[in-house]
């Protein structure tokens, strides 16, 4: 079984991946390693312009898709098991706009974690995280001048999962894994007329209607119904 901390860049909002980066790692022991050296990162032609809004944030021109192969051939290792990402759905979304078959992957989502561990950070995107952690160094924002490529945003992750597993003295990573799972159950509602209200204290009529609703995130749904049970 292989772990990967994989980063990708669409060429608009939700669309199709411009380039893909991953590099395999490994936690023994409580310490998470990363070959720098293992760095896959390709950039991929994809069937639409890219979007000027994306380009202002990934850097990324129509010039450098020339010649570059296109998203659909992408493949991900055979024995991948676990993918991590900050925001990782958005990432399995694109990997599966390539085709790749994600429903026996595990994903570990960072961007989770980190609300778990610093619940009263001022934001929690990477580049905020970065200089929370480094304290504002001058080293952190040489790396992250060259953030939102996805070859970069690998080892940015890297750092901030670094802490994460640090703090919540995480052995492995299935234990990781678990424990990111446990962080996407959300604690209150976030949406709506009782936005910010715990779970377990909405209305007994609101989870049922909830829970009626077929594209309710799958987190929030195991939430409700964990809700349910305590309150029986």
């Amino acid at each position: 079984m292989q772990a990967i901390i994989l980063d990708t860049e669409t060429h608009t909002l939700n669309g199709q991946p411009i380039e893909i980066a991953y590099a395999p790692v490994q936690i023994n022991e409580g310490k998470l390693t990363l070959d720098k050296t293992q760095i896959f990162d390709q950039l991929y032609s994809v069937d639409e312009p890219i979007s000027y809004a994306a380009m202002a944030v990934h850097h990324i021109l129509e010039s450098e898709l020339v010649d570059q192969p296109h998203y659909t051939t992408f493949t991900l290792p055979s024995d991948t098991t676990y993918i991590i990402g900050h925001n990782i759905d958005y990432d399995i979304r694109a990997l599966e706009k390539c085709g790749v078959d994600s429903k026996n992957i595990k994903a570990i989502c960072t961007l989770a974690l980190a609300r778990l561990v610093w619940p009263d950070a001022e934001a929690h995107n990477i580049s905020a995280l970065i200089y929370m952690i480094t304290k504002g160094s001058a080293k952190a924002r040489d790396m992250i001048k060259k953030a939102h490529r996805a070859d970069m945003d690998i080892i940015l992750t890297a750092n901030i999962l670094m802490h994460e597993i640090h703090h919540l003295k995480i052995q492995s990573i299935e234990e990781l894994y678990q424990a990111s799972e446990d962080a996407r159950i959300p604690r209150s509602i976030n949406f709506g007329k009782h936005r910010g209200t715990a779970i377990t204290d909405l209305p007994a009529d609101y989870m049922q209607w909830l829970l009626r609703q077929e594209d309710l995130d799958p987190y929030l749904r195991k939430a409700i119904e964990n809700a349910k049970i305590v309150t029986l």
